[in-house]
């Protein structure tokens, strides 16, 4: 573990930007006193990052701290001003909590760094994914320009507008550090999974459960369990953005829920602007996440509301129930309607049946990761005690419609239109709603857990057992609830992640001898020197790993006439004069080539086959190559 210390200080500078501002935020329009609150910090300074990286280009700054300080200062300012109005937050009710809900966090993130950079398996590896190729081109795009900002980020691959929240976060990490790219991006990955995701759960655990000592232990350990997220996205795509917005989505839940029992309108404003912070930020996260969080959010104002017109039996609670149903379906259609994708992102088809969909769901183990006995245990018991005590149908009702909407992907046909309306923001994808199921699946389980320590307690009590056998049974409990994390349904995604970092010779994006190729340009190649190479390949990997200028930093994209030329006959360079002509009106200066090892289609591979299998001649001299495929080719002549 020793060549991890490489990554530390690019988490380091991560981990203080997820903590500092935010808590800063929170003590200001707060107070210190409760840890629910302070568990948010994380989340809003991630908002926080994510909106001074649009700011910054607009006055002329650099994307550094200093934008992000302004920011910061800013929101404070506004929080300072609400405090005067709404007050503080009182103590909570149950001593020591705060520092349970700390030392629980920190077990959390000891925990998931361990295993997430043993999934990783170097501090400079990369996740042989389609997508990935686009993160890393966007970092180090970033660091050229100092600017991280949605628009910036997009012209990585000819998008006007990209959700920037993780390459805010990671471009940071990559500017102060020092460190690498790839460093920068396992730093800042181990960062956002140690401290942003249990952070969030905690929040929420906090919230549903008026800060429990053990629901924040319980939570904690939970958020260490769960293969669906955050290691599915280390996999599948890779989904960075949706990696930073989904890990948003509890702790904006939670203010959602803690604003239902707000009083007065200071309060209520002061909640107000904090969920609207927080969408805005899931929203820069990902869009999805933010549709996420509206489902959510719709599911627990309904539910209580519905609680409240039961245990009332009043006009007015039933008006308002009512009111709650129509206003949160408006806004749920709306925003479907709104955020609707066109049809060559959606078409994701369906893999199962209703049932085995179902099953899967509610136990929260998609893919077919084998469910780990003790959270599917935690999960039922949770549902037996909704059934019993309706007035927890606030923490059942986020989970089930995480689950309906994963049903409805992975198991309706792919035509059927439920599937189509709901599901379509997801791109129709079952893995995106795959790795919802968690988010909410934690406070269910933690009720189950709950329950389970309360019987405990009683019957305890009830025959006088001496005082240390409850500190024995809570330390058992502890280190059981923790053992989760080793649990199948965790370990067999993590092996997936660890087979996605691998360098092997037929990996997808870079072999092992592409890579040392690409590290050595830093000594073949002038600083100006621009690239061509099939982005297909890796080549383009060139920006990001040795921070050089290339003709394509993505597969998608508008290539222009003269490129999409040189793509299809730059092998015809000694005989085809057009092509030299080409080459200095472009400028390029040399070629990558790395076979025909396509990402993602090989037949794709036909536009580029004038840059690809190439032979040296009197216009193309080898400089330099490395194994069968990997060979860097200097235009002359020209």
């Amino acid at each position: 573990m020793g060549e991890w210390i490489s990554v530390l200080p690019s988490y380091l500078v991560v981990a203080a930007v997820l903590i500092i501002p935010g808590a800063a935020v929170v003590i200001a329009g707060w107070g210190w006193r409760s840890p629910q609150r302070l568990l948010l910090a994380p989340a809003i300074s991630t908002t926080i990052a994510a909106v001074a990286t649009v700011l910054a280009p607009l006055v002329g700054l650099r994307w550094n701290l200093v934008p992000l300080a302004v920011v910061t200062l800013l929101v404070m300012g506004i929080a300072l001003l609400l405090r005067r109005a709404a007050g503080v937050d009182a103590a909570p009710a149950g001593r020591r909590s705060g520092l349970t809900a700390l030392l629980s966090l920190g077990a959390a993130a000891v925990v998931n760094v361990a295993l997430f950079a043993r999934a990783f398996g170097s501090p400079d590896n990369i996740a042989q994914r389609f997508d990935n190729i686009v993160h890393l081109n966007a970092i180090g795009l970033a660091l050229q320009n100092g600017n991280a900002s949605p628009f910036q980020i997009g012209a990585t691959s000819d998008i006007g507008f990209y959700p920037n929240a993780w390459h805010a976060l990671t471009t940071l990490g990559a500017e102060l550090s020092g460190a690498a790219v790839p460093v920068a991006v396992n730093g800042a990955n181990l960062a956002i999974v140690s401290i942003l995701w249990p952070a969030s759960t905690l929040a929420l655990a906090g919230a549903f459960f008026a800060q429990r000592r053990t629901a924040y232990v319980v939570a904690a350990a939970l958020s260490t369990s769960f293969g669906a997220f955050p290691a599915l996205f280390f996999n599948w795509g890779v989904l960075y953005p949706n990696l930073v917005g989904y890990a948003m989505v509890p702790a904006a839940l939670a203010v959602v829920v803690t604003t239902l029992d707000d009083r007065g309108a200071p309060a209520l404003v002061r909640s107000g602007l904090l969920i609207c912070l927080l969408a805005g930020g899931t929203f820069l996260g990902h869009p999805n996440a933010f549709l996420s969080v509206l489902f959510f959010a719709a599911a627990v104002v309904v539910a209580s509301f519905a609680i409240r017109a039961v245990a009332r039996r009043t006009r007015t609670a039933v008006v308002s129930l009512l009111i709650a149903v129509v206003a949160s379906g408006l806004a749920v259609v709306a925003t479907v309607v709104i955020f609707r994708t066109g049809a060559e992102h959606s078409g994701w088809s369906p893999w199962q049946q209703m049932a085995q969909s179902f099953g899967e769901g509610f136990l929260a183990s998609p893919r077919g990761y084998t469910p780990t006995v003790l959270v599917s245990a935690l999960l039922i018991v949770g549902t037996l005690v909704v059934a019993r005590r309706p007035r927890y149908l606030t923490v059942l009702a986020p989970f089930a419609t995480a689950v309906l909407l994963f049903v409805i992907s992975s198991g309706l046909r792919i035509d059927h239109p439920l599937r189509q309306f709901l599901t379509n923001p997801w791109y129709n994808d079952s893995n995106r709603l795959a790795a919802l199921l968690p988010l909410v699946a934690i406070p269910l389980a933690t009720l189950g857990a709950l329950a389970v320590v309360d019987a405990l307690r009683g019957w305890s009590a009830s025959r006088k057992l001496p005082r240390w056998t409850g500190v024995a049974a809570a330390a058992v409990g502890i280190v059981a609830i923790f053992s989760v994390a080793v649990g199948s349904n965790v370990r067999i995604a993590l092996g997936q992640v660890h087979e996605a970092y691998a360098y092997t010779d037929s990996s997808l994006i870079l072999s092992s001898d592409e890579r040392n190729l690409l590290e050595r340009l830093d000594d073949e190649t002038p600083p100006d020197a621009l690239i061509i190479g099939s982005p297909r390949t890796g080549t383009s990997l060139a920006l990001a790993l040795a921070d050089r200028q290339v003709t394509q930093k993505h597969v998608f994209g508008s290539p222009s006439p003269e490129l999409l030329f040189l793509n299809g006959h730059l092998r015809d360079i000694d005989s085809d004069p057009a092509v030299c002509n080409t080459v200095d009106e472009l400028g390029v200066d040399y070629v990558l080539d790395f076979g025909r090892q396509d990402v993602i289609d090989p037949s794709g591979a036909v536009a580029y086959d004038g840059i690809q299998d190439l032979a040296p001649g009197a216009h193309l001299v080898l400089v330099d190559s490395q194994g069968p495929d990997a060979r860097l080719f200097r235009i002359e002549g020209c």
